[in-house]
């Protein structure tokens, strides 16, 4: 129901495909609500959102904010100039937008805007995507209104009056999945009698798990199954060279149509990303997990293990990919009762409309 004027809501955060993407799937669910709702993106300059998001057709602005450098710490030392600046910018972007609702999706911005909101007295929501909750949103867990999550627990991050379960929003086709494993067989040029194994490792590739599977090239083309292999753009050529002589392992740097790619699956094997999990769980395929150790608080461990948790995965230690990872999906594809178990139970953490709820939660804190 349409009110006498528009929703006016700022958004904030980036930084990586994990945050923009829900950050857009909520812009285009408030959008679904009242189409006159007025938008306006806050992310961090140099980072993908700032691409991104005009791509969504949705104005963005940026704040010259970055990161701890753990690497090299000399980088830090102007890390308090970047705070201050930020946190005035973004003070002033308030002020000139005048939201009725601030919300945060994590990443470098997100602080910032959300800490000046709240000074501010306006509304505020958090989505946190992960089952370990990031820096950024623990600081802000007393100042906050509102926290939408994906997992369980997370009252151990943020007041348990304040949360509510939404789940991660996915992309439209994946949430609209609708099984057509011909067309998919057909799309990718792969065997209809024979199992295949998706190996997914995000739009840039996953180093150990290409690795892990470039290892055993000759085993996985003479185990009767097939492969399809998303390499990422940085990885692709010499894998695809390797893979040449292997008629059933079918390369590609990147795969748009991800919705037939979950189709023809037998069996996925991915990083554990929020978003990436969430896709999973409405796909409902058995799935073998490789966390990534290069990312904050090493959320990808603690999203895998709580699936690990409910016999809803399976999953590897990016450390033991190489050894175990192939022995692990050859060894699964031939156990139709684990796989079973494993697609009955991820297909349980599902939750299709999680753009949709969120929408409804900032709307409601709207005075």
């Amino acid at each position: 129901m349409q009110r006498h004027k528009p929703y006016r809501v700022l958004i904030s955060g980036g930084g990586t495909g994990g945050h923009i993407f829900p950050a857009i799937a909520i812009a285009n669910a408030l959008r679904k609500f009242d189409v006159r709702t007025e938008l306006l993106f806050v992310g961090a300059n140099g980072r993908m959102e700032m691409q991104k998001v005009p791509e969504a057709g949705y104005k963005i602005i940026g704040l010259n904010i970055a990161g701890i450098q753990r690497g090299n710490m000399l980088k830090n030392l102007g890390l308090p100039f970047k705070i201050l600046s930020s946190l005035v910018k973004a003070g002033r972007i308030i002020k000139e937008f005048k939201p009725e609702v601030v919300v945060g999706v994590g990443g470098y911005a997100s602080g910032p805007t959300l800490f000046m909101a709240s000074r501010m007295g306006i509304p505020t929501l958090i989505q946190e995507q992960n089952s370990f909750a990031g820096v950024a949103n623990k600081l802000m867990s007393k100042r906050a209104d509102r926290f939408c999550v994906a997992y369980e627990g997370m009252e151990q991050f943020f007041p348990e009056e304040k949360i509510v379960k939404t789940g991660n929003p996915v992309r439209e086709d994946i949430a609209k999945l609708q099984s057509d494993k011909a067309a998919a067989m057909a799309h990718f040029g792969l065997d209809p009698s024979r199992k295949t194994l998706l190996v997914i490792g995000g739009s840039l590739g996953a180093r150990t798990i290409n690795e892990s599977i470039a290892a055993q090239l000759q085993l996985l083309n003479e185990s009767g199954i097939q492969v399809l292999w998303q390499t990422g753009k940085s990885y692709f050529q010499p894998l695809a060279e390797a893979a040449t002589p292997y008629q059933h392992l079918k390369v590609h740097e990147f795969i748009k149509r991800m919705d037939y790619a979950y189709d023809a699956a037998d069996v996925i094997v991915s990083r554990a990303g929020a978003i990436s999990i969430s896709e999973l769980s409405l796909v409902g395929k058995p799935v073998i997990l490789v966390p990534s150790p290069n990312v904050a608080e090493d959320h990808q461990t603690h999203n895998a293990l709580a699936l690990t948790e409910k016999q809803a995965a399976i999953m590897i230690k990016d450390a033991e990919a190489k050894e175990k990872l192939v022995s692990t999906a050859l060894h699964l594809l031939e156990d139709a009762t684990t796989r079973e178990t494993l697609g009955k139970n991820i297909s349980k953490l599902a939750i299709a409309d999680a753009a949709d709820r969120i929408a409804k939660e900032i709307i409601s804190l709207i005075p």
